[in-house]
């Protein structure tokens, strides 16, 4: 079952693509399956079967797991016995016969059109030139000023702080005018970002690259980051990367959000959103702003249009709450 598992990681990483975050959760969800075969009794991969699938599934749910933890588990379950199929270490999928438990997916949290200006202007009065932003705190080492310190002297603050200000303010402008996920922008390069066209390519999940586009705001703010910003934490390890921690290393992710968390936090009544909340409020303000469906899964490098239709969602519950407090007769 050891060797089955290392196989199965490694598949995910060079022939699915998968970025370490979505491989560790697979192998951590097969690792439980794995643990629960081999307390009933199953000494190899060949002994699993639908019985044992449902009674690791109802024993997760009998721990209070969440119904979208559980699908999510039965899921990587139906990947791995299809990949043992596959690999002749299953003679039936048990897991093709396998249902997934309904979620109840839930409309995701979103700024509305001024709460986000609000954070990018708290952002940008955050340069250098204007005053603090909010704190890098940081997963790879970063640390800052946050919004306690909003009375202090930018003339005071050391190249690193400064520079880190600057990139911290780039990224929200990024993250709102693209609406990439936390990882795709981590993993953006300086060849990236073309300024001429205004677009970034991104390298997706699967890896799978896609183009796009970026408004003059957020290139404004890379154009800063680039020329005062970057230079001051660049060193021998920095490589290509364009965004960087404090050490001069590619910016970690769990920085970003903390980032994105300290920001939002800085402004009076805007929900606690991370990255994600932003490139849910970017593909929200498209839609509402009259792109369609499919223009804003291209751009969010949704797999299939499903998975776009929730921002649909959202909207139509945005247009119900504003006619709930406006119409007399409502």
């Amino acid at each position: 079952m050891a060797d089955a598992l290392t196989a199965f990681t490694r598949h995910l990483r060079s022939e699915r693509g998968l970025s370490e975050h979505s491989v560790r959760a697979y192998r951590g969800d097969v690792t439980t399956l794995l643990d629960h075969a081999h307390r009933m009794g199953a000494d190899a991969i060949s002994a699993l079967d639908l019985r044992t699938l449902r009674s690791w599934l109802a024993g997760q749910a009998s721990r209070g797991r969440a119904k979208t933890t559980l699908a999510r588990r039965a899921a990587a379950a139906r990947t791995f016995t299809a990949w043992a199929i596959r690999e002749g270490l299953l003679e039936r999928d048990p897991g093709a016969l396998l249902a997934t438990p309904r979620s109840g997916r839930s409309l995701p949290a979103v700024l509305r059109r001024d709460e986000a200006a609000a954070v990018l202007e708290l952002a940008a009065a955050g340069s250098p030139a204007a005053g603090p932003p909010a704190t890098d705190p940081g997963g790879t080492g970063d640390a800052g000023a946050g919004p306690a310190d909003a009375g202090a002297d930018p003339a005071e603050q050391g190249p690193a702080e400064r520079a880190v200000r600057l990139r911290d303010r780039a990224v929200l402008e990024v993250l709102y005018a693209s609406g990439i996920r936390v990882g795709e922008l981590c993993g953006l390069d300086l060849p990236d970002v073309d300024r001429g066209r205004r677009v970034l390519r991104v390298m997706g999940k699967g890896a799978k690259e896609r183009t796009v586009p970026v408004g003059l705001p957020a290139l404004r703010a890379l154009d800063e980051w680039l020329s005062d910003g970057r230079p001051a934490l660049a060193g021998s390890g920095s490589g290509p990367a364009l965004f960087l921690g404090r050490r001069g290393r590619r910016v970690d992710p769990r920085t970003v959000r903390r980032s994105v968390h300290e920001l939002l936090r800085g402004v009076e009544g805007v929900p606690d959103l991370g990255p994600h909340g932003i490139r849910h409020s970017a593909a929200t303000h498209l839609l509402e702003g009259g792109a369609d469906l499919r223009t804003v899964q291209e751009l969010l490098g949704h797999a299939t249009l499903a998975t776009t239709q929730i921002y649909t969602h959202v909207s139509v519950e945005r247009l119900k709450a504003t006619y709930d407090q406006a119409h007399p007769r409502a």
